[in-house]
């Protein structure tokens, strides 16, 4: 049975993350911690962290991740392929569409009111993201005021390095999980 849930979870994300990895954060989110309730809200940001730190598309990776903490082998396999299955059949059926219909204006107003929306999924992500690293939590608590300092630094000098000095992400993530190795020993 945990077999059929992985899949048909992981089948819904692959079928309804339009605009990639970041926007499926949410919905990732939604299935595995809140719905299913297989990890933690904490669980779940180590498992975006690793998941965007190996190669491959993230929501695949977090797929194999979550289906490894959950039923094992098998399981990362079940919720992979229910990641993977839906976009290869979309993806194939609207190339042919697009192929096929590409200079209609109507085709071209769809693509245009769809980037609103992965703006914002990503957006949502994001905000989701820094408020589980900051304050422990997926939105705003009560008292703000109860802040992780550690990573409210580490996560000011990334953003500044980033915009900066336009320094590759990869360097970055390894120069902040060093900060972080040293300042949360430190606290």
């Amino acid at each position: 049975m945990i077999y059929l849930e992985l899949f048909w979870s992981y089948f819904q994300i692959g079928l309804f993350s339009i605009g990639g990895g970041y926007a499926a954060m949410p919905l990732i989110q939604n299935q595995v911690v809140e719905i299913h309730s297989w990890l933690t809200m904490t669980q779940f940001a180590d498992i975006v962290t690793i998941a965007e730190m190996t190669p491959g598309p993230i929501a695949i990776n977090s797929a194999t991740f979550v289906g490894i903490m959950v039923a094992g082998l098998p399981g990362a396999i079940v919720a992979t392929l229910g990641c993977v299955f839906p976009s290869c059949v979309i993806v194939m059926t609207l190339a042919y569409i697009y192929y096929r219909f590409r200079r209609l204006r109507i085709v071209q107003g769809v693509l245009a009111g769809l980037r609103p929306a992965v703006i914002a999924m990503i957006a949502s992500a994001g905000i989701n993201l820094f408020f589980t690293a900051v304050y422990g939590t997926t939105s705003l608590p009560a008292d703000p005021g109860r802040i992780n300092i550690a990573a409210l630094i580490i996560f000011l000098c990334a953003f500044f390095v980033l915009r900066k000095w336009k320094i590759t992400p990869i360097k970055v993530m390894a120069g902040s999980g060093i900060a972080g190795l040293i300042l949360f020993s430190l606290f």
